[in-house]
């Protein structure tokens, strides 16, 4: 018996293929219809015989293209319709715009193979894609994802393009960044005034490497600063000219048996370079290599990745060494997307770039991810992850922008029932990085038609995102920030019930208007008691205090000034800095309290280390993380007063004694023996959130001392626990409050 059948599809089901994926199993099992793009996602109807549908509907489901993800199928069953064929129809749009726009990804083996053919007519095309890979995110500007949508509309196909695009059984069918050397996007080699050569530009920048410049090169979703990486003298001049004194900087190479000459890799962390997302992965360097020691300094760790474009393809094929490889920005900032704000705002930084002129819409940076034991953790989530959405079976009518926080921004929109999370933004100290935030939220704004009806936001009221919708004239519900980092993992791992809660990081406005960071709370998807925090200290200088990390440990040892110990430490300042610290002290003149972990840190930093200043975020974290030696198994004493509130000063006290090596292990130690403390003394499931879990040490001891005691834990893994994944929890929070 014939039977007609309608499937409506949500989720990546746009430029990945998938049309071409249900023609050919229509064409397997007979079936008559059609299929189109939908603003929602995918919509086919098909008719046939009744008992092909059941392995025609696996099918659909479990052996879709590389790059589909489905949410959603709603199946329904129709009258007959007496088609006569099976065709792949033109898309249609609707007010309801539900698919999921998918991340740029990296080249795929089979574009690779064509660009390195000689009898290939895109052979060493620099910008060679089909519909398993290319950008997508990067070059949209509304779904759905139809070539007139995007920075590809302005090149008109060739015919032998256009025959590809047209043929349903064919890689390229309806790829919507399909070019070739007759008629795509043009790759250039430019020096700083503005002069273009006829040589090859790839080859052209291979040479200004070899010659120890600093370059500039175009990628999926921004520009790259490149150079070369065992070069001393040229990172060292990146270094200055980029003002970026010791900031890891991350490393490309042509393949994973490269990256096995200077490094030591697990069989996880290859598995995740050789992935299509193709993120930056943390890993450990060897003892003995020829990278240059400038490249991380006082780290033993180091971010290292593939290859993802062509363009990176083919200029590590002329080189055939490891490159230094950082985003084209100012420090903060978004990831510079155009050449002319490539030489206004970096031309006294670089030497030569290479651009090409098909238009980056919506930049995305690369995406970095750590492994701790079994666990992946991004610790920033872009090219090939972001955007990211999640169908929910929530049904609140309202349109929910969550702004995030301050530093490490991204937004998410709740929409239609479904959550989607933008890309890394950066930390929005700037004008340019504020424009950014708008226009990401713009982006999503033209994508999905969205019009939002409720903000939600920080409880700080110094955020610029906190700032930003204020200005709006929509209702808004403010969270607070640390409560926002354990929904986001509740979220994630889908806990409904009361967890204890862990929130550490570097800030967040508290409750009582303290600057918090060390929290446990008892909470579930509604409301949070905080039931046990550090005692608070004081930050002297403010803000300062965070770059300028040795006067945290002034106030933490100034109310033991009477110890020897501690009054050789506070004698080490000059007279000028200890008066105004001592009177900023005495007299709380800038001198907020603070409770955060990642204050600790840097304390201990400063202790240990006999580190006066950091120059990046979780730089103090790092070079502890650098001394920790596994067979010190020693702690500090764990001691918690009255009000809940854990006493440290026995720590500092003690560091002031023990060698830096083994200070530094104690005190990561007894960090996560103090969360198995608490853990066992409520007996729930914990969730860890915040930007202090990015530290691979402390997680590392802490998943040891979890799973030895048997306590159940649960941790950020497809959403960064920095604050990068605040906004998740905001809309989290709006959901279940409204």
């Amino acid at each position: 018996m014939k039977i007609c059948k309608i499937y409506e599809i949500e989720g990546v089901v746009q430029g990945v293929g998938f049309r071409p994926f249900v023609f050919s199993l229509a064409k397997k099992y007979n079936l008559k219809g059609f299929v189109f793009n939908s603003s929602s996602g995918v919509y086919i109807e098909a008719e046939g015989d009744e008992e092909v549908f059941e392995s025609f509907e696996f099918e659909l489901q479990n052996l879709t293209p590389p790059l589909a993800a489905i949410d959603t199928v709603n199946i329904t069953q129709t009258s007959l319709k007496n088609f006569d064929d099976f065709k792949i129809t033109k898309s249609v749009y609707s007010k309801v715009k539900n698919t999921s726009v998918s991340p740029d990804m990296s080249l795929c083996s089979e574009c690779e193979k064509e660009l390195k053919d000689k009898n290939n007519r895109r052979f060493g095309y620099p910008l060679i894609n089909c519909t398993n890979c290319g950008p997508r995110y990067s070059i949209i500007r509304t779904v759905p994802y139809d070539r007139i949508n995007s920075s590809m509309s302005w090149f008109k196909m060739c015919p032998k393009c256009e025959a590809e695009y047209n043929d349903p059984l064919n890689r390229r069918y309806h790829a919507q960044p399909i070019s070739c050397p007759d008629c795509g996007p043009v790759v250039k080699f430019y020096d700083l005034k503005g002069s273009v050569t006829k040589e090859n530009p790839i080859e052209k920048l291979a040479y200004a490497i070899n010659e120890g410049k600093i370059t500039a090169l175009k990628g999926m979703g921004g520009f790259h600063i490149i150079c070369d990486a065992l070069n001393e003298r040229a990172i060292l001049r990146l270094r200055e000219k980029k003002r970026r004194k010791s900031k890891p900087f991350a490393v490309l190479f042509a393949s994973i048996e490269m990256i096995k000459e200077y490094c030591d890799i697990t069989k996880e962390e290859e598995k995740a370079l050789l992935s299509q997302i193709r993120p930056i992965v943390l890993v450990k360097k060897k003892k003995v290599c020829a990278l240059s020691e400038s490249i991380a300094p006082n780290i033993n760790r180091i971010g290292v990745f593939l290859p993802y474009t062509p363009l990176h393809v083919l200029l590590l094929e002329i080189l055939k060494k490891p490159l230094i490889a950082t985003s084209a920005n100012i420090s903060g900032e978004p990831i510079i997307t155009s050449k002319e704000k490539l030489v206004k705002k970096l031309g006294d930084v670089i030497e030569a770039y290479v651009d090409f002129n098909r238009d980056i819409i919506n930049f995305s940076d690369d995406s970095v991810l750590q492994l701790v034991g079994k666990n992946s953790i991004f610790l920033r989530l872009s090219r090939g992850v972001a955007p990211k959405s999640f169908k929910t079976a929530y049904t609140c009518k309202e349109s929910i922008l969550a702004l995030g926080a301050h530093q490490k921004s991204a937004i998410a929109i709740f929409n239609n029932a479904n959550i989607t999370m933008s890309p890394f933004i950066g930390d929005l100290e700037s004008v340019e990085s504020i424009e950014a935030f708008e226009r990401s939220i713009n982006t999503f704004k033209n994508f999905y038609d969205f019009t939002p009806s409720l903000l939600v936001c920080d409880k700080h009221p110094n955020y610029a995102s906190t700032i930003w919708a204020k200005k709006q004239n929509i209702p808004i519900i403010f969270v607070q920030h640390h409560y926002a980092h354990i929904l986001s993992v509740m979220f994630e791992h889908d806990i409904k019930e009361e967890v204890l809660g862990i929130a550490w990081d570097g800030t967040g406005l508290g409750d009582d208007k303290t600057i918090w960071g060390g929290e446990f709370f008892l909470c579930d998807l509604k409301r949070y008691k905080r039931v046990c925090s550090f005692k608070p200290f004081k930050l002297l200088g403010g803000e300062g205090s965070i770059e300028n990390i040795d006067r945290i440990a002034f106030s933490i040892l100034y109310a033991e000034k009477d110890n020897a110990h501690a009054a050789v430490f506070l004698n080490s300042f000059s007279d000028e800095q200890k008066y105004l610290l001592e009177r900023s002290y005495e007299k709380d003149i800038n001198a907020p309290l603070c409770s955060s972990v990642g204050r600790l840190f840097d304390a201990a930093a400063a202790i240990i280390l006999k580190q006066k200043r950091v120059t990046y975020d979780g730089e103090s974290g790092l070079n502890l993380e650098a001394l920790y030696d596994k067979n010190v198994h020693e702690r500090y004493a764990i001691v918690i007063n009255k009000n809940n509130e854990i006493e440290y000063i026995y720590w500092f006290l003690g560091m002031l004694e023990d060698e830096p090596r083994v200070a530094a292990s104690k005190f990561i130690n007894t960090l996560a023996a103090l969360m198995v403390h608490v853990a066992q003394k409520y007996r729930k499931k914990v969730v860890l959130g915040g930007g202090v879990f990015q530290n691979r040490t402390l997680l590392e001891k802490t998943i040891e001392l979890f799973e030895k005691e048997r306590i159940e834990f649960f941790l950020s893994e497809n959403i960064s626990p920095n604050d990068s994944g605040i906004a998740l929890g905001q809309i989290i929070y709006a959901l279940n409050n409204l």
